[in-house]
């Protein structure tokens, strides 16, 4: 099966946080599920990180390459296809960045992994 997960997920699976539940663990350490993080994950980071309302305790290039990479996390490169989407999602939430992966969600069909209950709201399915 494929995944998309929010960049919270992947926050918490890499510090292996307790707030992760006990089906978001089984789905990553089952070998036989591709997992996909939206590259607009990684420049929220980014720009997270810059305004220093995140802190990781590595780079981020490294920590992509540990936490994403080495664990065979695929990137979900952003297309035309999913910005065009955006504009027909109705304005249940206004963060641009979930708004992008919900708009990725619906048109690769995939899953979201994620605790924000707000994403119910759109036409996708939520796992947590």
């Amino acid at each position: 099966m494929k995944y998309l997960i929010d960049t919270h997920t992947l926050l918490w699976s890499a510090g292996n946080s307790p707030r992760l539940s006990s089906k978001v663990k089984k789905i990553y350490l089952n070998p036989n599920n591709d997992i996909y993080l939206s590259l607009a994950s990684i420049w929220e980071l980014s720009i997270k990180i810059g305004l220093n309302k995140i802190n990781l305790s590595i780079p981020l290039k490294k920590f992509v390459d540990i936490h994403i990479l080495g664990n065979n996390i695929e990137i979900l490169n952003i297309n035309l296809n999913h910005i065009y989407r955006i504009e027909k999602l109705p304005l249940h939430h206004r963060d641009p960045f979930d708004r992008l992966i919900i708009s990725q969600a619906i048109e690769e069909n995939l899953p979201i992994i994620g605790n924000d209950k707000i994403f119910d709201n759109y036409k996708i399915k939520r796992i947590w």
